[in-house]
């Protein structure tokens, strides 16, 4: 009866439709039903929080998501506040019930074995176009910059002798990251096949065939067009390259807080999302190498 006049409320003075309504009142039938089901059963009235709490854990328990869950909460504080402003009960139990937090995508990223069939020489032509988005996406992948830092970067900021990049971040932060021998030897390979090609060019590291600073939806449009030729992910992006450095660091045991330091994260919390990638890929590499016959 409190379910239909309250379905009543929503069609005919709010101006509901009819699925929004019968949406409500499905969500409001479930937990009545899960009510009646405890040992004893409960009215309206005498619905706690702790009822409601232990509604949210049952639906856990079933699979539901967070996203199901703060649904049917939300119809349930409507109904209470419906209930509530008609004095049809003498309290609201579900405005001080707080429901799970959405859980974030994990980041996408590339399996090792991805990136390093990505570099390898073949797949590659020995133009100065190549030359340079070969050493675009191993830049990305070596140090974990972001697009808008490696567009920003000039000559001056790969320092040779001390295998190092310096690279301004957000905000005008700026911060020093290592490199190795493999990204060394590209680097320098690209910079020589530059200099001899681009007699007239602006400054900047990396640069279009005309000589010009690469903008950041050419170097966007390089990577996703190189990415597909190893993978199928839905977004191939820079920043997946990112994720993939941050991943294959944590994965051969870099401390969480050296990949901070490194990605230039102000938040630990920021870095933390990848311990749980590197979980979720060893779950996957460990599924792919022994398949269920």
């Amino acid at each position: 009866m409190m379910i239909q006049r309250f379905l009543d409320y929503l069609k005919f003075e709010r101006n509901r439709s009819n699925l929004t309504a019968k949406n409500y009142g499905d969500d409001l039938r479930a937990f009545e039903t899960f009510c009646k089901d405890q040992n004893e059963p409960i009215s309206w009235e005498a619905v706690d929080a702790d009822v409601i709490r232990n509604w949210m854990e049952h639906m856990m328990d079933k699979g539901n998501n967070a996203t199901s869950i703060n649904r049917r909460l939300s119809a349930l504080r409507s109904f209470y506040r419906f209930a509530l402003s008609r004095k049809l009960v003498s309290k609201d139990p579900a405005h001080s019930i707080t429901g799970p937090k959405r859980s974030k995508p994990l980041p996408q990223f590339l399996k090792e074995r991805e990136m390093d069939r990505l570099l390898q020489p073949d797949l590659w032509t020995d133009g100065y176009e190549d030359v340079r988005n070969r050493t675009i996406v191993m830049t990305f992948y070596e140090t974990g910059i972001r697009l808008s830092e490696l567009t920003g970067l000039d000559d001056d900021a790969v320092d040779f002798v001390n295998h190092q990049l310096k690279v301004t971040g957000k905000r005008n932060k700026q911060r020093i990251i290592p490199f190795g021998d493999e990204l060394d030897s590209t680097l320098r390979s690209y910079i020589e096949r530059r200099n001899a090609e681009l007699t007239n060019r602006t400054e900047g590291l990396f640069l279009t065939s005309k000589g010009e600073r690469m903008t950041p939806e050419q170097v966007r449009k390089s990577v996703q067009r190189n990415l597909l030729k190893v993978c199928t992910l839905k977004k191939r992006s820079p920043h997946v390259l990112r994720h993939t450095f941050a991943t294959a660091m944590l994965n051969n045991k870099a401390g969480i807080e050296s990949v901070k330091k490194l990605l230039g994260h102000e938040s630990l919390t920021t870095t933390e999302i990848y311990t749980h990638t590197t979980f979720e890929q060893l779950k996957r590499e460990y599924s792919d190498a022994h398949p269920r016959a």
